[in-house]
């Protein structure tokens, strides 16, 4: 029979027992391994069935255990212990509160998912693992972080297998009220409410659960609520899921919702208000118009508004394709601005201009979250160094007139939080260990992965519909002497799940090798509508089920971050083969490397700015006419990347050296290697340092800036006059003063002089540059090798009301040589010479061209 109706019944806890209710209600014990001991030594049996999850645990033990630990002295000393140590980290002072000058108060940090722990799945992939890693640090270091983000109540979904291999998903309900959550509440113990208006006086109302993630709160938005039609309590049913119009009030639930949670949060619980806003990928963007609502309320005009909170606003993009950007059709966002919807008191038509496609090469129609986004904040940032260049690229339409090198989009590489994903085993100074140690822990790690490919594959073939009398071969699958190779993450195309299948023949002659043989470990989920990367999936598991390579090669459904980290600990080798330049970051081979795993890698994301031969290989990406014919490009790079195998990785691994020892001398030194000089670049501790001091510091002193007085006024109105002004402003003849003869040399230096037309505006309102340096075939100026000059103003208008301004250039570098001159905006208020997207340079006309000695001048 079914049940009418599920609640939850909390057990009652010993009063010398109530620390373990704090102990698990606080998700520091997803991280911390001495409390998870003393979870574990409540019911070792019951904690290996509520999954790791002292919640559930809690929940199903017996009340004679219970009394039974109450009277037990050694437990109540080490439960004292780990409450008081709870405490300290709480409360004490970390890295944060002594790094600098007048840091944020608070920062707020927006993300549509995030992966803390397994116990509180509301995650997808990498986007929530990376989120879940940043708030762990940001509690590690002490940052004010008040994370927000939506409560899914069926999560993303659970993935099985067909018998024929066919991806099967599972939505089980998830009950608030058995997860590490509390409802938060108002003083008198009313839930908290926040509301969105609808189109046609409807109503959205969530509640606000609240996880503590250490020391950061994370609220999680729910409509699951009564009062909600219930089409509406079903906004938050499912991570990425329904339609666009389901889609557009996620994002205005996440955003709008979100930013009211926190106001509520912060009045209740005494917690400084956000200085800083950081929005976590394009989903989030609606908060920015939300803050705009609350200044326009208080009496600031829309413009001024808008520039108080782009200073306080952080926008990072995970995304290196506009395919992977939420775009909105105009007349349904402009239906849930209107009139009748939300944002009193803000125009639809101001809310559109911020995220409409209006710059070449958009579509006019669109709306896009990105590109919002970009518009809302002054700050902006890739995940690596080379998705912030990819990014640049893509964006550039949005300043026109600036190379894309001058795009105001930096880049934060990220990482991963070393205490989640790094093995119990691995010492705090692997760097200690012999040789010998070394190969003997990965020998274990390698052991502990064998056992875990066995069981959940067995059960895995028992959900496909195999009788346990035919699974007998199970208990043969991976061997823990062999060289196993791992991969594992979503499934879309870009991201080559069947690369390896490229040549069948091929790949069954590496696993089947009879002195280096390889094992490749494979799990990831493809999106529920995503039917091709499912027939990947597919392909693959039939591949997999062929008798003479299931002991090689296993497919493990339900890939999550418990999985995860089994795989992260014992794979030799982490397997990634995306099509480059479309992997943004990829964060899975930095939790290998923490484990001691080398990285067999396209450069791409983060292994293309860290790779180095001691840390692994890295895979070729195919380039010039084959990068654009699909079918050779994938022949190429899976021929290179059989051949990596073959010659180098299965060699290296199996090569016992010289001295006699049994010892893998190579591959135990790029182990070595890995731990000590990789190790130190990938926790996401570095990364929320860089956020805190590069972006989020920043920030908070452009917001103080502007918020005081009538600063915003006067930078929006200062603004709107440049625009105004800015068709008069024109570059008048250049001229140079220096040798132009055959002798110019390196270390020389020109003279140049410029007269500019300003129209209104005054020379306090502009910067006049000279640009210079290399130049290509086409007189391009290589953005990344040029210099800015600025030229200063030389007395006052001329008879025509022109104003000249001149400076030296210095000859500081050899080779075809040029310069340009260029009129930018300038305020101290700006981020940047590029936030406005306005610049003016001469006209080919009155452009010199002089080439003289191999040294060209324009």
């Amino acid at each position: 029979m079914k049940a009418i109706r599920r609640f939850s019944v909390r057990p009652v806890l010993p009063e010398p027992l109530r620390p373990l209710s704090e102990l698990a209600r606080n998700l520091r014990w997803s991280w911390h391994a001495e409390t998870r001991a003393l979870f574990r030594s409540v019911d070792p049996h019951g904690w290996e069935s509520a999954a790791g999850d002292p919640v559930r645990l809690l929940g199903s033990v017996s009340a004679e255990r219970l009394a039974e630990l109450a009277a037990d002295r050694g437990f109540l000393r080490r439960l004292a212990v780990a409450a008081g140590d709870l405490h300290d980290y709480l409360h004490e002072p970390r890295w944060y509160q002594a790094s600098g000058e007048e840091p944020p108060r608070a920062v707020a940090y927006f993300s549509p998912e995030f992966g803390i722990t397994s116990a509180l799945p509301q995650y997808s992939g990498g986007l929530g693992i990376l989120a879940g890693d940043h708030l762990k640090s940001a509690s590690d270091l002490g940052v004010p972080l008040v994370g927000v983000g939506l409560l899914y109540r069926h999560g993303y979904f659970r993935q099985s297998l067909s018998r024929d291999g066919w991806q099967q998903e599972h939505y089980p309900v998830l009950d608030p009220h058995e997860m590490p959550l509390e409802l938060l509440r108002e003083p008198d113990g009313a839930p908290v409410q926040t509301a969105l208006t609808l189109p046609g006086g409807r109503t959205l109302r969530a509640h606000v659960w609240q996880a503590r993630v250490g020391r950061v709160p994370l609220l999680l938005l729910d409509s699951d609520v009564e009062g909600n039609t219930a089409g509406d309590r079903e906004v938050t049913d499912r991570l990425y899921g329904g339609g666009s119009e389901h889609r557009l009030l996620q994002e205005m639930l996440l955003g709008i919702g979100g930013v009211r949670a926190v106001r509520a949060f912060c009045r209740i619980a005494g917690h400084p208000g956000p200085e800083v806003f950081h929005t976590n990928e394009g989903h989030a963007g609606f908060l920015g118009l939300e803050r705009i609502r609350e200044l326009v309320a208080g009496g600031r005009t829309f413009e001024a508004a808008l520039e108080a909170v782009r200073a306080g606003t952080v926008f990072t993009t995970h995304t290196p394709v506009p395919a992977g950007i939420d775009r909105f059709d105009r007349e349904l966002v402009a239906r849930h601005f209107g009139e009748d919807g939300e944002l009193g008191g803000v125009d639809a038509e101001q809310v559109l201009r911020l995220g409409m496609e209006t710059y070449p090469g958009g579509e006019p129609n669109l709306f896009n979250m990105a590109v919002m986004g970009l518009r809302l904040a002054q700050r902006a940032n890739g995940v690596s160094t080379l998705h912030g260049r990819v990014s640049r690229e893509m964006f550039a339409g949005l300043w026109p007139g600036f190379d894309p090198a001058e795009v105001p989009i930096t880049s934060v590489t990220n990482g991963v939080h070393a205490p989640t994903w790094t093995a119990p085993e691995i010492p705090r100074e692997p760097h200690r260990l012999s040789d010998a140690e070394l190969w003997d822990l990965r020998r274990t790690l390698r052991e502990q992965l064998v056992q875990e490919v066995r069981m959940r594959l067995w059960v895995a073939c028992r959900q496909r519909g195999a009788a346990r009398a035919e699974l007998d071969w199970v208990d043969g699958v991976f061997d823990p002497e062999v060289l196993t190779v791992g991969f594992a993450r979503r499934v879309p195309s870009y991201k080559r799940l069947t690369l390896m299948l490229r040549d069948p023949d091929r790949l069954m002659e590496l696993l089947r090798h009879p002195e280096r043989p390889v094992q490749i470990v494979v799990a990831g989920k493809a999106h529920p509508a995503d039917d091709g990367g499912k027939r990947l999936i597919q392909e693959l598991v039939r591949f997999a089920d062929d008798p003479r390579v299931r002991q090689r090669l296993v497919f493990l459904p339900d890939y999550g971050m418990a999985m995860a980290q089994k795989l992260y600990h014992g794979c030799d080798v982490w397997l990634n083969n995306p099509l480059r330049p479309l992997e943004a970051c990829g964060t899975s081979g930095m939790k290998a490397a923490l484990n001691g795993g080398l990285n067999l890698s396209v450069l791409d994301g983060w292994w293309d700015e860290w790779y180095e031969p001691d840390f692994g290989w890295a895979v070729p990406s195919a380039d010039g006419h084959a990068a654009d014919d699909e079918d050779r490009r994938d022949d190429l790079e899976s021929a290179a990347l059989y051949g990596l195998i073959e010659e180098q990785v299965a060699p290296c691994f199996y090569d016992r050296g010289p001295h006699g020892n049994g010892l893998p001398e190579r591959w135990v030194e790029m182990v070595r290697q890995t731990l000590a000089r990789l190790g130190p670049k990938l926790p996401a501790d570095r990364m929320v340092r860089e956020y805190a001091q590069r972006l989020y510091a920043p920030a908070a002193r452009a917001h103080r800036e502007l918020s005081a007085g009538r600063r915003a006024e006067e930078l929006a109105a200062w603004k709107a006059r440049v625009r105004a002004e800015w068709p008069r402003v024109a570059v008048g003849p250049v001229e140079q003063e220096g040798p132009r003869s055959a002798s110019l040399e390196l270390g020389g230096a020109l003279t140049l002089r410029v007269r500019v037309a300003l129209g209104a505006l005054g020379p306090e309102d502009v910067e006049v540059q000279a640009v210079a340096g290399r130049v290509d075939e086409a007189d391009g100026i290589a953005g990344a090798d040029s210099v800015r000059v600025p030229l200063k103003l030389s007395g006052g208008p001329d008879p025509e009301g022109m104003r000249v301004f001149e400076g030296p250039l210095e000859l500081d570098r050899t080779g075809p040589f040029g310069y340009t001159v260029r009129v930018l905006p300038a305020h101290r208020l700006l981020s940047g010479p590029a936030e406005l997207g306005l610049t003016a340079a001469p006209p080919e006309e009155v452009l010199p061209a002089v080439e003289t000695g191999g040294l060209l001048m324009r």
